[in-house]
């Protein structure tokens, strides 16, 4: 049965998180007024960081059920960059703007150990570099001293808000083995891989997007000026689209109308292809038979093809795809200087 979310449904969504985010500040807030009474002896200061990690994301290629291989086979990279400002021992709120890759493919996550037939048989992948501007606050469970050079040697850190971040899924075109044509990456959501944007369909899916991210760090201080920090968050976003799957196949009438018809189909039905698209090289066939528990003179293809129920794509989960990074950075302090009492 379609699933088709109304206004409503998505208007209700929508005010959760920002109810969420409103409830956290204000929390924030309150510590902050909690605070005051440090003022005589906190003086507060501000932090420049910047930070390189890794990246993985959750979803239709990448399930929780699967949480080892989900996280570690397809990890890629992120890089990080932010304003801290420290109002209070427990308490700062930090502005950061991050890129991010993430990525997903169905040979790579299903060729052998703990595999999922239908996945490789699918024979889809993405990458997606999200652009991520995020504003939270931090609640520090190692309280400061009254100045930044008085802050404890190590510390650790809890942190959530809201951030707002800019996604753009591709895959790679498929090539004929043994080619020497270059791959191309080409743009997923414009091609409306599901029968978005066509006659009777769906609208395409926004390539701008809330997430909430929450994560816990741990600080270290290397002198008066000097941290470094390693850091681990996670984000809940309001999208099922980072890796352009969430839907079964459409029904292929709605190849009729829309741009570029003949790349959409293209790029949306794969099962077929005899090369994983990420390595054109090498061949699914030997393996495609023993998923499907055929000899070797059966050709798979023509099962598939018989049989397209063996083919499936997404499943019109619920569940939205969520990312994680794990970060280590080095943080500036930007204090002022601490003057020492006058004289009497």
């Amino acid at each position: 049965m379609k699933v088709v979310f109304g206004k409503a449904e998505k208007k209700i969504q929508f005010t959760r998180i920002v109810a969420w985010a409103v409830g956290f500040w204000a929390f924030a807030i309150g510590n902050q007024a909690l605070g005051q009474g440090y003022r005589n002896q906190f003086v507060p200061y501000s932090t420049v960081g910047f930070g390189i990690g890794t990246a993985n994301y959750y979803g239709d290629f990448a399930p929780y059920r699967r949480v080892i291989g989900s996280t570690f086979r397809m990890m890629r990279w992120s890089v990080t960059g932010e304003y801290t400002r420290h109002f209070s021992p427990r308490f700062a709120a930090r502005a950061s703007l991050s890129w991010i890759r993430i990525a997903g493919d169905d040979y790579t996550m299903n060729k052998s150990g703990n595999a999922n037939q239908s996945f490789f048989i699918r024979n889809l992948h993405f990458r997606n570099d999200v652009k991520e501007l995020a504003a939270v606050g931090i609640y520090k469970l190692t309280p400061d001293g009254r100045s930044y050079d008085r802050r404890p040697q190590f510390g650790a850190y809890l942190f959530g808000g809201i951030a707002v971040f800019a996604h753009n899924p591709k895959a790679r075109l498929p090539v004929e083995a043994g080619s020497t044509e270059k791959q191309r990456w080409v743009a997923l959501q414009p091609l409306g891989t599901e029968g978005q944007g066509r006659e009777g369909q769906e609208k395409l899916y926004s390539l701008v997007k809330l997430a909430i991210p929450v994560g816990v760090g741990l600080r270290y201080k290397i002198n008066p000026k000097f941290d470094i920090a390693a850091e681990l968050g996670f984000r809940f976003t309001t999208t099922d689209y980072l890796d352009d799957v969430s839907k079964p196949y459409p029904d292929p009438s709605v190849w009729a109308s829309g741009a570029d018809p003949a790349q959409a189909r293209q790029m949306s039905l794969r099962a077929f292809e005899v090369n994983p698209a990420r390595f054109p090289k090498r061949d699914r066939t030997a393996l495609l038979r023993e998923y499907l528990g055929l000899t070797e003179a059966e050709d798979p293809y023509a099962q598939l093809r018989a049989d397209p129920s063996l083919v499936t794509r997404g499943n019109n989960s619920k569940q939205r795809d969520s990312y994680m990074t794990g970060t280590i950075k080095l943080i500036y302090v930007l204090g002022p200087s601490v003057k020492c009492p006058p004289l009497k």
